[in-house]
């Protein structure tokens, strides 16, 4: 129907005929000329009607926004004084010869042309046209684009691409599952994946040496702006390779990836700092590194102080006290202030301490705050030193539980960055290595792994079992601007040593054959050395297209409450396949819209 698409006409094309198919997306009459801007997924070329051809332009004066068209044309260069060099096509224009309406439309609940803000439940509520606005559709180009890359990488490095599961055994060790009934095994339940993890083990033990997958993974969980119950993932096992060449491969794949697709570069080589330096200085294991301020421990001053909001937590064990230094900002009001406690207050902190240096030349006289009056000077003395405290500065305190502190002044660091415009550079990417094998979960009385449990330990079994809480993985995480973009390890890949690991957290021998026994045979038969890694790539193409959530890298996101407006999911079924499936509801059931 068409023999071009709008955005592909420039000056290459000047006198050719040309057949275009596409959207109204504005109409415009200018003293008997009419301009219509014709749009499709590549871009917007202006098209021109004028009276000398009646039956066209008398077309073109009924025609409105979102209409779909069909026309033939003559291409021209604009006159002189009407270049739009805002515009791929802003140098040409197209003489409208012939024109077909090929659908109308209703007054569209969305402007596609202009900034309106729309409310979010109305943009998922009409997907369809709000994906229809360029800046959507260029989101959704640069996903392909970032995809195309990934793939072409992954392919020339010998990957196969292999497809696993989507109905799947539920094994929940990490969120929530969605569970999917079976109507042909009576009162049991497949489990959609959230992750294709012991699939691509299987295919290390099965020889398939490099493998890859953009996959579609579904977790259970609390949302927020950069998840979503369904997602994307690059999932990525190799055989062979230790957590050094793995990321090294890696960073040659995201080097590439924004050289090719946003013309970024990045650093030769990724910096790697170990899980525990990132929450000492950063106060998180997702540090932005764009950020010059740091947490400094200051717990061994306060321990002595008669001020037990700093002694008490700096005497615990668990407790932490730290001080943030922020330069020139002294001249925070207190409201500003006042806002930054409430802040932290979301991350479980009861208060927020500070000190203002007006004048360090005055010693404490020199000072404003009112936790001074409980501070000895000589402490107050030795904390300025360490945090290197000059005229005009600012210095918050975080003193409780480490959790507490490292949570509410991390996030703290990252705002005040924000705020004050101290974010240095556009992309800084780190490795975070090193993490803790598990944490103790004081409610459940058990350990946890921290990323899965099939992270292989950095240490022997034996070892393992002795030193539990202070046993290392192999695992690694890429931190890109503050966003965890992709985490990793090496796998475990003997059989001794994964039930050492269900063993530690919790899991009777019974219990881990009943659940992973699949996996306990498979690595008694010749199980390779593996690793691997998995990428999200919503938030990957979140951070490459500037967005504000993944929900605007993704065609057909959910709301964060798990719902689909647009199909008005999840829905009640009918008794029929409720009885099929064997299931009876306890409640009656309620709309999700109610």
């Amino acid at each position: 129907m068409r023999s071009h698409y709008c955005g592909e006409i420039n000056e290459a094309h000047l006198d050719q005929e040309i057949e275009l198919c596409g959207w109204v997306h504005r109409r415009r009459d200018h003293g008997g000329v009419i301009f219509i801007d014709l749009r499709d997924r590549e871009g917007i070329v202006q098209v021109v009607y004028d009276p000398d051809r009646a039956e066209p332009f008398s077309l073109a004066e009924s025609i409105r926004s979102e209409f779909v068209i069909k026309l033939r044309g003559r291409v021209r260069v604009r006159p002189d004084g009407t270049v739009n060099p805002k515009m791929k096509t802003g140098k040409i224009e197209v003489l409208g010869l012939d024109l077909e309406i090929l659908n109308s439309s209703e007054p569209p609940p969305i402007q596609v042309d202009g900034d309106i803000e729309v409310n979010e439940e109305m943009r998922l509520r009409y997907r369809y046209i709000d994906l229809r606005r360029p800046e959507m559709l260029e989101k959704i180009r640069l996903r392909r684009d970032v995809t195309l890359n990934l793939r072409r990488f992954l392919e020339d490095e010998g990957f196969y691409e292999i497809e696993t599961p989507f109905l799947t055994k539920a094994t929940p060790e990490g969120a929530r599952d969605y569970l999917v009934p079976s109507r042909t095994h009576e009162n049991s339940f497949f489990a959609l994946p959230q992750s294709p993890q012991l699939f691509k083990q299987l295919l290390m033990i099965a020889g398939m040496d490099r493998y890859y997958q953009v996959v579609r993974c579904f977790r259970d969980e609390d949302l927020r702006a950069d998840r979503q119950p369904e997602f994307t993932q690059l999932d990525i096992e190799t055989s062979f390779l230790d957590e050094a060449q793995i990321m090294g491969l890696m960073e040659g794949m995201i080097r590439r990836l924004f050289d090719e697709v946003i013309d970024v570069q990045l650093a030769e080589k990724f910096p790697q700092i170990s899980y525990a330096e990132a929450m000492n200085v950063y106060g998180t294991d997702r540090p932005d590194l764009r950020n010059p301020l740091v947490l400094t421990d200051v717990g061994d001053l306060m321990a002595s102080v008669e001020f037990k909001v700093f002694s008490g937590p700096a005497k615990n064990n668990d407790g932490r006290v730290v001080a943030l230094k922020v330069a020139g900002a002294a001249s925070l009001s207190r409201k500003e202030i006042d806002d930054y406690t409430k802040f932290v207050s979301i991350y479980g902190a009861k208060g927020l301490a500070y000190i203002k240096v007006n004048d360090r030349a005055e010693g404490i006289e020199g000072l404003q705050s009112p936790i001074l009056k409980f501070l000895p000077d000589e402490v107050v003395e030795s904390i300025m030193q360490r945090c290197d405290a000059q005229a005009g500065d600012i210095v918050f305190f975080g003193a409780d539980k480490a959790k507490v502190v490292n949570e509410s002044i991390g996030a703290l660091r990252d705002k005040i960055g924000k705020d004050r415009g101290l974010l240095e550079g556009d992309w800084k990417p780190v490795w975070v290595v090193d993490f803790p094998m598990f944490d103790w979960d004081d409610k459940s009385n058990r350990w946890n792994a921290i990323h899965h449990p099939f992270t292989a330990p950095s240490c022997s079994a034996d070892e393992l079992k002795e030193n539990t809480g202070s046993a290392l993985s192999r695992a690694y995480d890429l931190v890109l601007n503050g966003t965890e973009v992709g985490g990793g390890s090496i796998r475990i890949h003997q059989t001794d040593m994964q039930q050492t690991v269900f063993n530690l957290l919790g899991m009777e021998p019974a219990e881990s054959q009943e659940k992973f026994g699949f996996l306990l045979d498979a690595l008694k038969y010749g199980c390779p050395p593996h690793g691997g890694i998995a990428f999200g790539l919503d938030r990957l193409v979140m951070l490459m297209s500037g967005a504000a959530t993944i929900r605007d890298v993704m065609a057909f996101p959910k709301t964060q409450t798990a719902a689909c407006p647009l199909t008005s999911a999840p829905s009640m079924v009918s008794d029929q396949q409720l009885k099929e499936l064997g299931i009876k509801l306890r409640k009656p059931p309620v709309s999700v819209a109610e």
